[in-house]
């Protein structure tokens, strides 16, 4: 499934969004690369999910995965 929204492409990609894509890899996630026509909405996202899935928390890894396949499911999100 490709966004419907308008993306940047890694190979037309300038200056900030260039340095994402070399920094988070090309093969960027639908779901972060609709920001790409605005690279800090994409580092706040990015930053936002780190710590939801990796910061602290009483939670453990597999539980937050867990809630957020229940989410994605619940939501019928093909990502």
């Amino acid at each position: 499934m490709t966004a419907r929204i308008k993306t940047v492409l890694p190979e037309e990609a300038e200056g900030k969004m260039a340095d994402l894509y070399k920094k988070m890899g090309h093969n960027m996630a639908n779901i972060l690369r609709v920001h790409s026509l605005n690279p800090e909405s994409l580092e706040t996202h990015y930053a936002w999910y780190r710590s939801i899935m990796y910061g602290p928390s009483p939670l453990s890894r597999s539980e937050r995965e867990m809630i957020a396949t229940a989410v994605a499911a619940a939501n019928d999100c093909h990502y």
